[in-house]
C-alpha cells in the first residue's frame, strides 16, 4: 500500500512540474534537460568493459559535499569511470562540464522502469548517495542487482518520516544502504533507535574538507581588492529577497570604515535591477566596476563562481537562504576564513550551522533589529573579532577528514 501512495506522489509530483514549466524557467529546464535522456546515455555508456561507479546528488549544495571523495576515488581508484547525476537543474546547469566525472547526466524521475532501465545503462560496480534523496525505486533495483549502495554525509532529525509511526517504507529504503556514513553521533542514535546498528559510520561532513580545500586555493580578485581598499568588509553570499531587505536595513548602520558585498542567489537581470534599485546611489556592480567611480559601499555580484574565494577578503559575512523555508546556504565557506556569520532563523536541518551556533561563532537572527544590534556590536569590538576569526578557523581546520574516513571503508570493502 505505501509503495501504491508513493507512486501516485510521483506522478503527482510529475504533473506539478509540467504545470510549472509553463510559468517557471527551473521547472523548463528540470523537463528539457530529461528529454531523450535515456537516449543520449545510451550512446555515452556503450562501452561494456567499463568499471563505473555511480554517484547521486540533489543539486549544487551536496555535488560540494560528494567532490571530495568522487576526487579521492580518481585519485586512488582511477581504473573507475564516475557516472554523476543530479536531480535539479541548479546542479546540472552548473557542474554538467565538471571534469572529475567521466559522465554527467540529469536523474530520470523514479520509477519501477525508468530505475530498470537506468541501472541497466549505467551497470555501477558501486553506488554513492549524497546526504539525501531516498528515491524508492531506484534503491530497490540497486538492491536487486546486488549493486552496493553507500549514503555519505547523512544528517538525521526525529522529525523526518523515517522515525515516525508511518514511516514504514522509509525505513525500508534506508536498509538497502550497504553503509550510512552520518555526520555526528545524533544522527547515529537516531538509526539506533529504528534498528538500523550495523554499517553505521560516524564519519563527519565532507563539506570541511571540501572549503578547506577551497581556501587553500582561494583565487585573488584585483577588482576586489580595489573596492575594499582600507576598508573592513561585510559580505553576504547567496542572499534571497527576505535577507537583501534585512542588509538594506543594516546599511545605515556601517561604520565608516566599513562596505558591504552582496553575492545573490539568483544573479537574472531582474533581480540584479532589484538589488541596483534598493541600494541606489550607494552601490556598483562587479560587471561595471572596471569602469565606475570610486566611493561606493556597496558592491553587487552579478556572476557566479566568485562567492567561495570571496570570503577570504571579508571580516564578517551573512548568508542567505535563512528565511527561506529550504533553509540557508553554505555557512562553512565563510567559516573556514574565520569569518563569524550571520544567517536567518531557518537553520535546524543544519548540523554545522548548529554546532557554529553552539559555539558563538554564527547567529541567528529573526529580524532587521536584532541583526543591526549584533552587527554593531561586532563590527565595533575588533579584538573580539581578530579573537573569533583565529578560533572559527582552527574549529573548521579540525573538523575536516570525513573523506579520509568514507574512502578507507570503500577502498576495503568496495574497490
Amino acid at each position: 500500500m505505501q509503495v501504491f501512495l508513493y507512486n501516485i506522489f510521483l506522478a503527482l509530483y510529475a504533473l506539478g512540474i509540467r504545470v510549472a514549466s509553463l510559468f517557471n524557467e527551473k521547472a523548463r529546464k528540470w523537463l528539457r534537460g530529461r528529454r531523450g535522456i535515456f537516449g543520449q546515455m545510451a550512446n555515452a555508456l556503450q562501452r561494456k568493459d567499463e568499471k563505473r561507479i555511480w554517484v547521486h546528488c540533489a543539486s549544487l549544495g551536496e555535488f560540494e559535499q560528494g567532490r571530495p571523495v568522487i576526487e579521492a576515488i580518481k585519485a586512488q581508484h582511477p581504473g573507475y569511470k564516475i557516472v554523476l547525476t543530479f536531480f535539479s537543474p541548479s546542479g546540472y546547469e552548473i557542474r554538467q562540464d565538471y571534469d572529475g566525472a567521466d559522465y554527467v547526466f540529469y536523474l530520470p524521475m523514479d520509477g519501477a522502469g525508468n530505475a530498470k532501465q537506468f541501472i541497466e545503462l549505467v551497470n555501477p560496480s558501486l553506488a554513492i548517495f549524497v546526504k539525501y534523496e531516498f528515491w524508492y525505486h531506484y534503491l530497490n533495483q540497486l538492491k536487486k542487482q546486488g549493486v552496493p549502495t553507500v549514503l555519505i554525509s547523512a544528517a538525521f532529525r526525529s522529525s523526518q518520516p523515517f522515525f515516525k509511526g508511518y514511516g514504514g517504507l522509509f525505513r525500508e529504503i534506508l536498509k538497502s544502504f550497504a553503509y550510512i556514513f552520518v555526520q555526528d553521533e545524533n544522527s547515529k542514535q537516531l538509526l539506533s533507535s529504528i534498528g538500523i546498528t550495523n554499517n553505521v559510520v560516524v564519519s563527519g561532513d565532507t563539506r570541511y574538507d571540501r572549503v578547506v580545500q577551497i581556501a587553500a586555493n582561494a583565487r585573488s580578485y584585483d577588482l576586489i581588492e580595489r573596492f575594499k581598499g582600507d576598508s573592513k568588509l561585510l559580505i553576504a553570499g547567496s542572499t534571497w529577497p527576505d535577507d537583501e531587505m534585512v542588509l538594506r536595513e543594516a546599511l545605515h548602520i556601517l561604520p565608516d570604515d566599513w562596505k558591504m558585498i552582496i553575492a545573490p542567489h539568483e544573479i537574472d537581470d531582474k533581480h540584479i535591477q532589484q538589488l541596483d534599485e534598493m541600494f541606489q546611489d550607494t552601490n556598483t556592480i562587479y560587471s561595471q566596476l572596471p569602469t565606475s567611480h570610486t566611493g561606493h559601499r556597496v558592491l553587487i555580484i552579478d556572476n557566479i563562481g566568485m562567492l567561495s574565494s570571496l570570503y577570504r577578503y571579508g571580516d564578517i559575512a551573512f548568508v542567505g537562504g535563512g528565511f527561506q523555508k529550504g533553509g540557508i546556504h553554505n555557512v562553512l565557506e565563510p567559516a573556514v576564513f574565520g569569518l563569524p556569520v550571520f544567517f536567518g532563523p531557518e537553520y535546524d536541518k543544519f548540523v554545522e550551522a548548529k554546532a557554529l551556533v553552539s559555539r558563538l561563532y554564527a547567529f541567528p537572527i529573526s529580524e532587521k533589529e536584532h541583526f543591526n544590534s549584533l552587527l554593531r556590536k561586532l563590527m565595533e569590538d575588533d579584538k573580539r573579532r581578530l579573537s573569533m576569526h583565529k578560533a572559527i578557523q582552527a574549529y573548521v581546520a579540525g573538523q575536516a577528514g570525513a573523506t579520509d574516513k568514507i574512502m578507507s571503508v570503500l577502498g576495503d570493502k568496495f574497490l
